[in-house]
């Protein structure tokens, strides 16, 4: 049986409410992360409503800490102007040491950026899948659509000699 070419974005039993899926054609994943968030009450029943936008969002190494910038969260319809939250706040990734250390290590010496890849619930929880990635040119980018179309080309093929058998 041909192995699938879809990455799985969110571990098994997690609920996907956002997914990145320009950053993946858009930078060559190296690495990626499994990190918490610091959020507020009106924060998290949004994002459980999928009220959210990660397109736009980046990660940044500040102080010794990783921190998430652009991640767009809209208010919670239930909420009142005192309990609500800022639109676009920056919010911190919970990692552990060992972990932001590596990643410090790898931004240090070779040209990457921390991309935001996906955005779910795991065991109740607000989890960020963080990919340390390097981003790629036009002519990259034309070589892996190439790539995958002629993946799904092979496995059409093998599909309809299967059926044929």
């Amino acid at each position: 049986m041909a192995a699938s070419s879809k990455k799985q974005i969110a571990p098994p039993g997690a609920k996907v409410v956002a997914s990145n899926r320009q950053a993946r054609r858009d930078y060559e994943i190296l690495d990626t992360f499994e990190c918490g968030l610091v959020l507020k009450g009106s924060e998290v029943k949004s994002l459980r409503d999928s009220k959210v936008q990660l397109a736009d969002a980046h990660a940044r190494l500040m102080n010794g800490e990783v921190w998430l910038f652009g991640l767009h969260i809209a208010a919670y319809s239930h909420s009142g102007a005192a309990d609500g939250h800022a639109l676009e706040r920056d919010k911190k990734l919970l990692l552990n040491r060992k972990e932001i250390d590596r990643i410090a290590a790898r931004l240090q010496t070779e040209r990457l950026a921390l991309v935001p890849l996906a955005l779910y619930f795991k065991e109740g929880r607000a989890k960020l899948e963080l990919g340390v990635g390097r981003g790629r040119k036009n002519y990259d980018k034309r070589q892996a659509v190439a790539k995958r179309d002629a993946a799904r080309d092979m496995d059409r093929s093998l599909a309809a000699a299967r059926r044929r058998a």
